[in-house]
């Protein structure tokens, strides 16, 4: 049985903010929820099933303030909105003793300067995870693919670093191969590294434009440190995001933990149920889990298949091999 709402606004200007450029957030909106969305004047109509329109309600109340404290919401607001305050798109809305998540939704957006534009979490554990990064000097996030982990890392450590918080930022991955042996990579140290560090300046291209980071790299801002050659070395006043963790060994990962010098910020990124090292060879990362978890000072992220935010078919693959294991 469908129901309607109408949600009368202040002004004409508030209505215009809600519903984006040609209407894009209300689009977002209408394409979550399903349903008939009109606008005219000052009003707004829904109508839907019972609980898509209590989903409706809470979205509007939400952009509502957003824009009353200075937001312009784009569709991508909307669009990550739409994932923390309504999960799995299922009709549940958080109860009022539980709003207080939209403000920390809002306190975890990512303005990089320089860059295409803010970056929002996409579920209340992302939202956790880069509030973490900034309230702790060492951080660990473990998840699936597809959860972010990455990418939040370096869009949050690339705010710090144009906005002259932090003096550089220094990439780092084990170099084991997934499977395959890729041989001998000629070229320098940078060259041999580089395609191991691709998916980090995947991240950072669809963050800031290519000239931005090509001056990045000229100036020092931007580091390639291999893991291997971090021994002996102090990290000061810097963001250093150590990759793929899965992959190092109990070793390595004490190592790399113990190079975090005076003003650094380290970012640990790993997903469990890829690990690539030989047989018999522990992870440091799931080590260092389990030893550091009690440890003050270091915060902890896990991220779910619920966390995925590629393509939906990602999630459905990942959920696919998770229940074959169980």
């Amino acid at each position: 049985m469908e129901e309607g709402i109408t949600i009368v606004l202040d002004s004409g200007e508030l209505l215009s903010g809600i519903c984006g450029v040609n209407d894009g957030n209300l689009k977002v909106i209408e394409g979550s929820l399903g349903g008939r969305i009109a606008a005219r004047g000052n009003e707004i109509r829904f109508e839907g099933a019972e609980a898509d329109v209590r989903c409706f309600k809470t979205m509007i109340d939400s952009l509502i303030a957003a824009v009353r404290e200075g937001e312009t919401p784009s569709p991508e607001y909307v669009e990550a909105l739409m994932e923390t305050l309504i999960p799995g798109g299922n009709g549940e809305v958080f109860r009022p003793a539980e709003a207080s998540r939209e403000g920390a939704f809002r306190d975890a957006m990512i303005q990089i300067p320089h860059g295409f534009h803010r970056v929002y979490p996409r579920s209340k554990n992302q939202a956790a995870y880069i509030q973490g990064i900034r309230s702790r000097d060492i951080s660990f996030c473990v998840g699936p693919a597809g959860t972010g982990k990455t990418y939040l890392a370096i869009a949050e450590a690339l705010r710090l670093v144009l906005s002259k918080k932090a003096r550089k930022l220094v990439l780092t991955r084990p170099v084991v191969e997934a499977g395959e042996n890729l041989g001998f990579l000629p070229g320098d140290l940078t060259q041999k590294i580089n395609p191991y560090l691709r998916p980090l300046y995947d991240a950072m291209e669809s963050l800031i434009p290519f000239e931005v980071i090509r001056r990045m790299e000229e100036t020092r801002a931007i580091e390639i440190a291999p893991l291997a050659y971090m021994r002996g070395r102090s990290l000061n006043d810097c963001v250093v995001i150590l990759d793929e963790a899965q992959n190092t060994t109990k070793e390595q990962m004490k190592m790399f933990l113990t190079r975090i010098g005076q003003g650094a910020r380290a970012v640990v990124t790993g997903d469990a149920t890829q690990i690539d090292l030989p047989r018999k060879t522990d992870s440091g990362l799931l080590h260092a889990v389990e030893i550091l978890r009690t440890v003050e000072g270091i915060y902890f992220a896990f991220l779910h298949t619920a966390d995925v935010v590629r393509n939906p078919l990602v999630k459905k693959i990942i959920q696919a091999y998770d229940d074959q294991e169980i």
